[in-house]
């Protein structure tokens, strides 16, 4: 595979950053949304997880 040059190298940068630019405003408005949201959704995670875990650990056990 070819070393990309200093333009491809400098064009891919400027692209990286105007992503981050772009997706920047709604990172910010997410994380500021989950600090102010409460902590009562653990069981909507924690419940599908458990199910996974158990639905793997039979699998093992039939085996």
């Amino acid at each position: 595979m070819e070393q990309m040059s200093t333009f491809e190298m400098i064009m891919l940068g400027a692209i990286a950053l105007g992503v981050l630019f772009w997706i920047g405003p709604g990172i910010k408005g997410a994380l500021q949304q989950s600090r102010e949201a409460e902590n009562k959704d653990w069981a909507g995670v924690l419940l599908p997880i458990i199910i996974v875990v158990i639905f793997v650990f039979f699998l093992i056990k039939m085996v």
